[in-house]
């Protein structure tokens, strides 16, 4: 099995958002790794989960050495994600699986995708490890920092670099105003001193942490600055920090997390003093989007693995495939997921047009990470949850892969900020800059855009936007306390509009492209299912929908929400 080759939602993502001189190169890429992933990388993601890492403090003679030992199905891992698949160094590099330039960011996270349906854990210090980069791209000295980028950006196991980024404390995790950690001058350097109380990937290479510098505000994130602190000085000895424990986690047990103490620990300054905040902003808004990610490729393994069970599993003389609840409750499982693969992609698009100077894509990638964040990490848990009590009392059983994946799924609602701080995000977003509206905007260009295919859908969807950008508009003119209390929920909504009409942008390409009416039924299906109605037509073809087979023009068609009704459900 190929775990590339199974996924109908990730071949029409390649098709719609990648150019035909770049889609070759990724096909060939995700092919080779979908069926790694499917057997070595697996195995292995099997093995380091039960065999987590292992802190020795002390050498046998006393001396503090804080060495992370790993189980060598880790280490196998760690070389096949940085340097056979190079996933930290794809933004960054050209030379890489055919590409002359550097790739387009959706490569990086299409194949980081499929490599995090057999292991979750790695791909945190993955994804930091590329974030650091980038932000010391962004805002360090180049003649500074380059050594440290390349280092970074290396597929060559010999002198590359892992990164990981401190920012909780154990008084201070989403108000960075109570940082406590210290910043002295040292000549052209800073010393620091302070507690980092959940800091994973803590013998990472190079370290982006915040703290608090002399003569800033002591009240507020100005006050607060950003830093590099590497683990080896430039003479060879250890920093001066400390790894004092490593966290026993419920999941990602195969990559620690630790506590970490700086005693006077050498660092560089990165950018501006006083903006360290918003510097290190951007180095989270690049793991959110990569969380969103991460929760997308569980979503996807955890389905699969159902799917397949439900087709071997025979229950009263039919496989629980046939049997017609099952299939309602494989259903909304398989859109989920595909909807979830959907906002992920297009956002890699509007990072890409972002980064290259477009701004109604910056405006619009600011708003789409937090919603990706919130809402597609948020029903991972549901998700592979669901799927883990399709499989029944085996799913519970730690042999197979539902448990874990649950486990991991938990953890992606709470990275780079809990679900709760990421629709504040959304909130303040809308204040600042009308994001609802631009968003609305956007997504009513794309329904306009659509074929007579796909005009039920769209005729709800517009209906939709209009009604999300008037509830928007009372939720920011309201008072603090009521917005605050209604913004998730309305984040959630915005999510959910977005996946639709994305999938109708999907359903249309393959339409007009000749690649049948499949997505279609998917996208109906999934309005469907968000008016509250369950699709007969794709209950009727469920295999086409979990298995990328074509259906009829008519199949797709009947799946479609009725339009003279409010909600648009089929009564």
């Amino acid at each position: 099995m190929n775990f590339a080759h199974t996924d109908p939602a990730l071949r029409i993502v390649v098709d719609r958002w990648t150019a035909p001189s770049d889609r070759g190169k990724l096909n060939a890429l995700l092919d080779r790794l979908g069926a790694d992933a499917d057997n070595r990388l697996d195995a292995l993601a099997a093995t380091a989960d039960k065999n987590p890492p292992v802190l020795q403090q002390f050498d046998r003679d006393g001396e503090r050495i804080d060495r992370i030992s790993y189980h060598p199905a880790y280490q196998e891992l760690c070389r096949a994600a940085y340097s056979e698949y190079g996933l930290s160094a794809l933004s960054h590099r050209g030379g890489l699986h055919g590409w002359d330039a550097v790739p387009p960011h959706l490569v990086k996270y299409l194949a980081s995708y499929v490599f995090v349906q057999a292991e979750f854990g790695l791909a945190c210090p993955v994804s930091m490890t590329d974030a650091a980069a980038r932000t010391l791209r962004m805002f360090g000295e180049p003649d500074v920092f380059g050594p440290w980028i390349d280092a970074l950006t290396s597929t060559d196991p010999e002198g590359s670099m892992t990164g990981a980024m401190f920012m909780t404390e154990p008084q201070a995790g989403t108000d960075i105003a109570r940082t406590e950690t210290r910043a002295e001058r040292d000549g052209d350097a800073w010393r620091l001193t302070g507690k980092k109380w959940f800091a994973s990937n803590p013998d990472a290479d190079v370290i982006v942490t915040l703290a608090r510098f002399p003569g800033g505000d002591a009240e507020s994130t100005r006050g607060v600055g950003m830093f590099m602190v590497p683990k080896v000085l430039a003479n060879g000895e250890r920093n001066s920090y400390t790894i004092d424990r490593l966290k026993d986690k419920l999941g990602t047990r195969s990559m620690p997390s630790g506590e970490v103490s700086l005693t006077g620990a050498y660092a560089l300054q990165v950018g501006e003093l006083d903006r360290g905040f918003r510097q290190m902003a951007e180095m989270v808004n690049t793991s959110r989007l990569s969380n969103a990610m991460r929760s997308s490729a569980l979503m996807r393994r955890a389905v699969r693995d159902a799917v397949d069970h439900t087709r071997e599993r025979v229950v009263f003389g039919k496989t629980l495939f046939d049997q017609p609840l099952m299939r309602a409750t494989l259903l909304p499982l398989a859109l989920d997921a595909e909807a979830a693969l959907a906002l992920v992609a297009y956002s890699a698009q509007c990072l890409q047009s972002a980064d290259a100077g477009d701004d109604s894509a910056r405006a619009l990638i600011r708003v789409l990470t937090p919603l990706a964040k919130h809402y597609i990490c948020k029903r991972a848990r549901v998700v592979t949850g669901e799927a883990m009590e399709i499989r029944g009392g085996n799913g519970y059983i730690e042999e197979w892969a539902h448990a874990r994946l649950v486990r991991d799924a938990h953890l992606g609602s709470i990275w780079e900020g809990s679900s709760n701080v990421i629709a504040l995000d959304v909130l303040r977003c809308m204040r600042k800059f009308a994001a609802h509206r631009q968003l609305a905007d956007t997504m009513r260009g794309i329904l306009d855009g659509l074929g007579p295919d796909c005009g039920p859908g769209a005729e709800i969807l517009r209906r939709r936007w209009d009604d999300l950008v008037a509830e928007g508009d009372l939720l920011v003119a309201g008072d603090e306390d009521t917005a605050q209390a209604g913004c998730a929920r309305y984040a959630n909504a915005l999510a959910r509009a977005a996946m639709a009409t994305l999938l109708f942008d999907l359903a249309d390409f393959a339409v007009g492209t000749g690649s049948g009416y499949r997505s279609l039924l998917v996208a109906n299906a999934y309005l469907a299912g968000e008016s509250g109605d369950v699709s007969e037509a794709a209950l009727r073809h469920l295999a086409a929908v979990v298995d990328g087979t074509a259906v009829a023009e008519d199949v797709a068609h009947a799946a479609a929400p009725r339009t003279d009704s409010a909600t648009g459900v089929l009564l």
